[in-house]
């Protein structure tokens, strides 16, 4: 350059993806850290309303996941970028709905990081019988951990993908154990219809037990979420689905099943509603004689001993291990909730469709702060009437069911519109079993999902009226901040359209 020289625009600078590093089973754990995390609290939260019926309730909520699950598998493959249904329904409608998608999502999201941190103390009440029994200091540990997990996640400390693996492994190994003795040594089909039968709930209840449900599959947008990080979504992320609801399914199925085998409806949902994995564990620790069982089963003194022994060290290891292991997988679930949410609304923020500040990173932390705080806050408020109100988990099952549905059924909605405006696109994950409309195909899953998650969201409206107040205050503050940001949006744009002032540069 010389003296003189003039230029009128400086050098755009380049965004730089994300990197792509995640595989499979990097995506599963990270997944089932969170869906599977929901195991050690959902099954007490749906006895509540369902009693008896809690199995049912599941099987119809555990059916609804799995058709969400192919939607989303389609939708990640198709566009493999951090929204999840946020980014599903801007593509096939407009900002607007992948708004409230992505608003609605946020909500679940808020709702998950409170109930998780709730269960942590009552599986910690093993070693302190308060943290389990009183409601004040209940209350106040859960909002000292999302107040905990806020400043970590401020500072910017990250989990590792080797510790979510390891987690889940361990995770699973303690359910298969735990699923295992009981089917060994309480599991009785008499038993058990009797504990369904006796104590089958009320038409509405059921209703209400099936909506609730919903909350035993926290974290289904997580795969989607990691999609920009991860080598070959348009492959592993279907991949990682599809074996995350096989996995929890099963898992859930077993829990259920080992839950009724050892207690009664009403014990599960009284004495064990917030750590009933605790209660399996502790039915398994007093309701045995190792010593008998050994004399039972056989017959050589040697044989005997060790069987014995072996019995007995389980009894003295399975409680303590299932309250360190739920309340490690419960605090991770906590933290990927914080990491999700914040993750959310920096995509939203990308898009105009959060204001700017949403977005905005610490200069020193590199983390987007303001998000993180202002998620934690919220989370913390909605734990608040655990001071005061006895039936707080149902609340929060209530408030996870508005949301999550509501963008449940947006994504299974946006698959259906992407079929008839795109028809196409590539889809590198596409589903079967399709029913032929106005010369388009439309997945039966979709179709039936969509289905589903409309019922269960209206159910909820109904029939909870905490829900239904606090979930359309959410709504109405959402339609807010979504107008005033596009009206600022669109004040920036005209400002922008000024003449600007001819930059110079001297060597």
């Amino acid at each position: 350059m010389k003296p003189g020289d003039k230029f009128g625009r400086p050098k755009r600078l380049k965004i730089r993806p994300l990197r792509r590093v995640l595989r499979t089973p990097h995506l599963f754990s990270i997944a089932y850290g969170d869906v599977g995390s929901s195991i050690y609290y959902a099954l007490g939260v749906v006895a509540l309303a369902a009693a008896g019926a809690t199995p049912l309730a599941l099987g119809i909520a555990g059916v609804i996941f799995v058709f969400t699950a192919l939607s989303y598998a389609e939708g990640t493959a198709m566009f493999p970028e951090s929204g999840g249904s946020s980014s599903f329904a801007r593509h096939a409608f407009n900002d607007f709905v992948g708004f409230m998608a992505g608003w609605g999502l946020m909500f679940g999201y808020i709702v998950t990081i409170s109930i998780s941190s709730f269960a942590i103390p009552s599986y910690l009440g093993y070693f302190w019988l308060p943290l389990k029994v009183s409601p004040v200091i209940m209350t106040s540990c859960a909002m000292l951990i999302v107040a905990f997990l806020m400043n970590i996640n401020v500072v910017g400390v990250r989990e590792s993908s080797i510790l979510n693996i390891s987690l889940a492994v361990l995770d699973l190994a303690t359910q298969a154990l735990l699923i295992a003795l009981a089917m060994l040594f309480f599991f009785n089909p008499q038993i058990i219809m009797e504990r369904i039968t006796n104590y089958w709930p009320a038409p509405q209840q059921l209703l209400f037990g099936i909506a609730i449900a919903a909350i035993a599959f926290t974290g289904l947008e997580t795969i989607s979420q990691m999609a920009e990080e991860t080598k070959r979504p348009e492959v592993r992320a279907p991949r990682a689905l599809v074996l995350m609801t096989i996995v929890v399914l099963v898992v859930y199925a077993g829990i259920s099943v080992s839950a009724f085998s050892t207690m009664t409806p009403t014990e599960l949902a009284h004495d064990w509603a917030t750590d009933h994995i605790a209660g399996i564990a502790h039915k398994l620790s007093t309701g045995l004689n190792p010593i008998e069982l050994a004399m039972a089963w056989f017959h050589t003194q040697e044989l005997q001993i060790v069987f014995a022994w072996f019995i007995g060290a389980i009894q003295a290891l399975l409680p303590v291990l299932v309250a360190v292991l739920a309340a490690t997988i419960l605090l991770i679930a906590t933290n990927a909730g914080l990491l999700g949410i914040s993750r959310l609304a920096f995509s939203l923020s990308r898009f105009k469709l959060l204001p700017e500040i949403m977005g905005r990173v610490h200069p020193k932390f590199k983390t987007p702060y303001f998000s993180i705080m202002l998620f934690a806050g919220f989370a913390i408020v909605l734990q608040s009437p655990g001071f005061f109100v006895p039936d707080m988990y149902s609340n929060l099952g209530g408030l996870y069911a508005f949301g999550s549905m509501m963008s449940f059924a947006l994504a299974h909605a946006s698959i259906l519109a992407l079929r008839i405006k795109q028809p196409d696109i590539e889809r590198p994950f596409r589903l079967n079993w399709n029913i032929k409309f106005k010369g388009s195909y439309l997945p039966v899953a979709a179709l039936l999902g969509l289905l589903g998650t409309v019922i269960i969201w209206v159910v909820v409206v109904i029939m909870q009226p905490y829900s239904r107040w606090v979930g359309f205050a959410w709504v109405a503050v959402g339609i807010v901040i979504y107008w005033y940001t596009k009206k600022r949006g669109k004040i920036e744009q005209v400002n922008s359209q000024e003449p600007i002032p001819e930059f110079q540069s001297w060597v």
